[in-house]
Parts: C-alpha cells; sequence; structure tokens
C-alpha cells in the first residue's frame, strides 16, 4: 500500500488565483482507467463514519454563523458528494464554491507515475475573506488534514 505523502504548494493557483492558504496530499495507486471525476465521486461518495459524524458537528455549529452546510454522499449532476463541480478535465476536477467567510477549491488530479502507476492529489485551496474566515480554517485545519490522508489512503 503507497503511502500518503504532503506536497509542496505554492500560490496563485488557477484554481483560485486570490488564494492565500493551501495544502496538497497525493498518493500513488495502480494505474487506474478512471477519469478525475470518477475517482472525486469514490472518494467523497463513501466516507467513513467518523468523517460523516463530524461533518454533520460542523454543520450544526456553522449553521449559527448563517454558513453553508455540506453534505457528504453521492450526488448526480453538477455535484460531488457535498461539492459542486466547478470544472472537469479526464485528468482533473475541481470543486468547490464561495461563503461569507471564504472562497474554497478542491482540485483533485491524476497524472501517470510509472508504467503501471498513477498519482491522484487533492489539493485544497481557501481564499479567506476575513477574521472569522481565518478561525475558521485554524480551527478546521487537523480535522481536514486527517480527512484528507484517510480518503486518499483508502484509494491506496
Amino acid at each position: 500500500m503507497s503511502k500518503v505523502s504532503l506536497e509542496h504548494m505554492t500560490l496563485p493557483h488557477p484554481a483560485l488565483p486570490l488564494a492565500d492558504w493551501a495544502d496538497r496530499y497525493a498518493i500513488a495507486i495502480g494505474l487506474q482507467s478512471e477519469s478525475a471525476l470518477d475517482i472525486a465521486h469514490r472518494l467523497f461518495g463513501r466516507s467513513p463514519r467518523w468523517v460523516q459524524l463530524l461533518l454533520a458537528l460542523r454543520n450544526r455549529i456553522v449553521a449559527h454563523f448563517g454558513l453553508k452546510s455540506a453534505e457528504l454522499g453521492i450526488a448526480q449532476g453538477e455535484r460531488v458528494g457535498a461539492f459542486p463541480v466547478v470544472s472537469a478535465r479526464y485528468d482533473q476536477v475541481v470543486l468547490g464554491f464561495h461563503d461569507r467567510h471564504l472562497d474554497f477549491r478542491i482540485v483533485l488530479d491524476v497524472a501517470p507515475a510509472g508504467s503501471h502507476v498513477c498519482k491522484v492529489a487533492i489539493t485544497t485551496l481557501v481564499e479567506r475573506h476575513n477574521s472569522f474566515g481565518r478561525f475558521y480554517i485554524l480551527a478546521i485545519t487537523p480535522f481536514h488534514k486527517l480527512i484528507v490522508r484517510t480518503m486518499l489512503a483508502r484509494l491506496g
């Protein structure tokens, strides 16, 4: 099983040019014949129960601040789980939305990494709009890292 690795990330990024916070995790897996959109549906459509519980808690808390809720699960059409599709190509899908406190994007890239291996990477980009956005990212970062690492490891 491959190990999830934290990769160097530089800003600006074309998916969210004004982002001021970012991270990127990747894993090498057996060569897939799936598109980035297919892999995104697989990742965000079957999250572990503890992730679903954390998301439900997050939704209850942010509702008091007038923020958007998020629901993980397989969605049809222009969404992948809780996230609207911003753009999609065979090798990349960009998900995300705008909210009062921040805008964010999840960029899932799939690239060949050898004769029978491909690399799946998830880049998270955030443009924080105010002090609440900065506090929000500070509070959720440990959970975000754990969730992204766990979901990528499930691919490996």
